[in-house]
C-alpha cells in the first residue's frame, strides 16, 4: 500500500503574496534610489548592473536550494516505498518446504 499524496507545502497563499510584495517594493526602492543617486550615469549603470546581478543571483540560490530539497525528499520517498514493499513480501509465517 503505497501513498501517491503530493507533499504538504507549508507556505500559505498569505505568505507568497507577502514574498512577492516585499520582493517588488524592494527592487522598486533600490532601482528608484541608483535612478535618481547624484552621481555620474557610469556610477549609476555600475550600480544598475549589480542590482540586476544580486536579484538573479538570488533567484538562482533559491532555485537550487529548491531543487536539492525536492531531491532529498524523492530520494525519502523512493526509500520509503523499498522499506514498504519488503514489509508487504515479508510473511513471518511462512514455511520453507525443502
Amino acid at each position: 500500500m503505497t501513498s501517491t499524496a503530493k507533499p504538504h507545502s507549508p507556505t500559505t497563499t498569505a505568505f507568497y503574496a507577502q514574498a512577492v510584495v516585499s520582493f517588488a517594493i524592494s527592487l522598486a526602492a533600490v532601482g528608484l534610489g541608483v535612478a535618481y543617486l547624484p552621481v555620474d550615469g557610469w556610477v549609476r549603470a555600475f550600480l544598475a548592473l549589480g542590482l540586476l546581478f544580486t536579484v538573479t543571483s538570488a533567484f538562482t540560490l533559491a532555485k537550487c536550494v529548491r531543487d536539492r530539497q525536492e531531491e532529498t525528499y524523492v530520494v525519502s520517498r523512493v526509500d520509503q516505498a523499498r522499506l514498504e514493499k519488503l514489509l508487504a513480501e515479508h510473511d513471518p509465517y511462512r514455511v520453507e518446504v525443502a
